[in-house]
Order: C-alpha cells, then structure tokens, then sequence
C-alpha cells in the first residue's frame, strides 16, 4: 500500500501547485497578455514578473474600465522627493482579475522581511499566492541582496518567508512560496531546502541549475527527487523548472523525478501553446498564436514596446515577417504587415489611445500653458504689446543720420 504524502493545508483563497502545469516568472516576457496567452492555450498556473517591494510601494490601485484590469500606478521620483506636478504614472503591476485573477501568483523580489510585507499586502486581495524570487542571477534581481543573492543569506531568506506567512497568507487566506536554485552541492541544497518548507510555505519551486549557469546549460536534474523528498516530508508541493518544453514532457518529468509541478519558461516565450498537451492539438503554427497574443496585447492596451519585444520571440527568426516585424512601432502597422485585417480597426484604436500615427510616429503634444507674468498679461505683457514709440516721443533728440535711416524705412514701408 502506498504512503500518503503529507499535505499543508492550502488556504481558503490559495491553490495547491500539485498536478500544475505553470507559466515561469519572467521580467519583460511574463506581462499581462503573456499571461493571458498561456491561459488560454492551457497553463494551469501563472506567474508574474518579479515585481521589486520598493517598487511597489506607494502605488495607487486603480481599475482601468475599458480593460477590466486592475493597475497599480505611481509617478516616477526620478531621485526627488516628490514627482513633479504633471509627470506621467507608470503601470508597475497590471492584472486581469476574471481571466487570472485566481490563477495568477504574484512573484515578489525584496530582501527585506517589512518591505517585503508592506508590498505583498498591496495586492494580496487580487492574487492566489506570493512567491519569492530567491533564484534569479540576473544583476537588476541580485542587487541590494534580493534574488539569488538570498541563497547566500539563508537565515534572512526564511526571516521574510516567515514574516509573509504570519502577516500575509493567514491575513489573506493564501500561500506563500519561493523558487530558488540548486547550490553546488546536493548537502548545501537540502539543508537549505529544510529550513525553507518549515517556513509554513506551501510550495517551492527548484530552478535545476546553480547561480553561475545560464539557460544554454543543460538543467541538472539528479538532485530532484531529494528535494521533493524533503518537501514531501514537510507537506510541501515542489515544482520543478528547468528545460520543460510542454505539457505533456512536463508530466512526463514529474512522474519520472516526483515533483507535484513543472514550469515552463523559454519554451512558452517561444510559443506559448506549449502548454497544450499533444492529444489537445499541441503546439500550434506561430502565426495562430501571435494572431491570438496580438488580441491579448490589444484587449489590456498593452504598451507596444513590450508587445513587440515577445512578438520578436515568437516569430522565427528566419521567417520574412521577423524583419518586418522588427520594424514596426504600432499595431495598425504590425497587423498590416502580418496581413490582420480584421484587427485593423482595433489597431488603430488602441493606436490612437497612446497618440501614435500608424507609422509610429508619436503624435505632439500640446505645448504647456505659459503661467509667466507676460503671458498672463501682467506689465511686461501690456509693455511688451504697445507699438515702439519714436525717439521724439521718448525724450531722445535723433541725429540726423538716423532721421534719414528712420525716414528711408518710412518710405519703403
């Protein structure tokens, strides 16, 4: 007869990872309608980008109607104390609360067990679950000691699991959980792997690589079943990631290793039908799905820049439309040149949102109102406006040269 595993109860608005096929955190390639896209072709899970605490503090929650999303703004400071008066708010966290809202996990990045708190309270209400980014390499992750750089301080890693747990996920009735990396011995992994599921997490995600590798390294996988061991001991799900190219390669690899969950990254950058397993239609032609991410992009107003940027993922780069693609800078001329038509109309909408012509160009802006005394007609205005009066007038005797240069212009005149 077979041993149950032990399970930590998932709380009321959490979800349990096991039997999860899911979306992977990624900067850039995990926005709003990437989210949407994964969805749609089958991800059980999704993940947002790794979003920084401080970032996320002091943002207004905010609730796009014509979208139906949910943003959380602020202005820049750019290193003031206070943004200027008509500077512009930026989106730092977007999300479809029908469509993801119970699916989404929202991936944090601090090293700050308060930071870490204040942030995550911010949008606890609208997602299943907060996880901590404790395996990204990256330089923008690493910094002020956030990301993988939390492998080497294990003490402050369970210090902000500990306090997420407590004051968040009971407050908020959902999971907290960390995706991390391999150390570079299975000894060092599982040490920290046990300190880490007695948090009072529900799940943790192990990324089969070490800090130094890169995603052209093949992912290392020898390690796995000890993990999941040790997080089965606890109750705890465990997700594996690491060269997971689809959903049914993904069973395939929790079944064989004994993971509760797989997550896909690169693969569903490329081409996020991935997710759909082979009996279900499998991957389907790249343009059907920039066709459908094209409708995703639109439907959220999705800024063009990002848009383009997973656009330049998902076509081949041998194709012909790479090129074109890689040239345009609107929608309206984005679907012209993948000849939608049908999206045209749309296109051109959202085009016209952000003040951008067809061709890309942005359209000018209104020049500001001049609040100056001369423009609001104080006395340099009223100075300013009255005819010159000649030198006679002024008190100035002309020498006779300039009653001939003053005479000459009347006539000419």
């Amino acid at each position: 007869m077979a041993t149950e595993i032990k399970k930590v109860p998932i709380p009321r608005r959490g979800v349990d990872y096991r039997g999860k096929v899911v979306l992977a955190p990624m900067v850039r390639s995990g926005e709003l309608p990437s989210r949407l896209l994964a969805l749609h072709y089958g991800a059980d899970l999704v993940w947002g980008p790794e979003t920084v605490d401080k970032a996320m503090i002091g943002t207004t929650r905010k609730v796009h109607e014509d979208t139906k999303t949910l943003m959380w703004t602020r202005k820049p400071h750019q290193g003031a104390k206070q943004p200027p008066p008509d500077a512009k708010e930026s989106i730092i966290f977007q999300i479809h609360p029908e469509r993801e809202g119970r699916k989404l996990i929202f991936q944090l990045g601090t090293s700050n067990p308060d930071l870490a708190v204040e942030a995550a309270k911010l949008v606890a209400a609208d997602v299943a679950g907060i996880d901590v980014n404790a395996g990204c390499p990256k330089p923008f992750s690493v910094h002020c000691g956030m990301g993988a750089a939390l492998l080497k301080t294990p003490d402050l890693l369970v210090s902000i699991l500990e306090a997420l747990v407590e004051k968040v996920g009971s407050e908020h009735e959902i999971g907290i959980s960390v995706k991390i990396r391999l150390l570079e011995t299975p000894a060092e992994t599982e040490a920290l792997v046990r300190k880490l599921v007695a948090t009072g997490i529900t799940g943790l995600t192990i990324h089969c690589r070490t800090t130094p590798m890169r995603p052209r390294e093949r992912a290392i996988r020898e390690q796995l079943r000890m993990v999941a061991g040790v997080c089965h001991e606890a109750g705890v799900a465990c997700v594996m990631n690491g060269d997971v190219e689809g959903r049914d390669h993904a069973l395939s690899l929790m079944e064989e290793y004994g993971t509760d969950g797989a997550m896909i990254a690169t693969c569903a950058e490329k081409n996020s039908s991935c997710f759909r397993a082979k009996a279900d239609g499998g991957v389907a032609p790249w343009k059907e799905v920039v066709e459908q991410y094209l409708r995703c992009c639109m439907n959220v107003e999705n800024r063009f820049g990002n848009t383009k940027y997973l656009l330049c993922q998902i076509i081949p780069g041998k194709q012909p439309e790479y090129k074109l693609i890689s040239a345009c800078k609107s929608y309206t001329k984005t679907c012209e040149m993948l000849g939608f038509e049908h999206l045209l109309d749309q296109a051109r909408d959202v085009d016209n949102k952000f003040d951008i012509y067809p061709n890309g160009a942005k359209k000018p802006e209104a020049k500001p109102s001049n609040k100056t005394a001369m423009a609001a007609g104080g006395p340099k205005a009223e100075y300013r406006a009255q005819e010159k009066k000649p030198l006679s007038a002024r008190g100035v005797t002309a020498t006779p040269a300039q009653s001939e240069k003053a005479e000459g212009m009347a006539i000419s005149a």
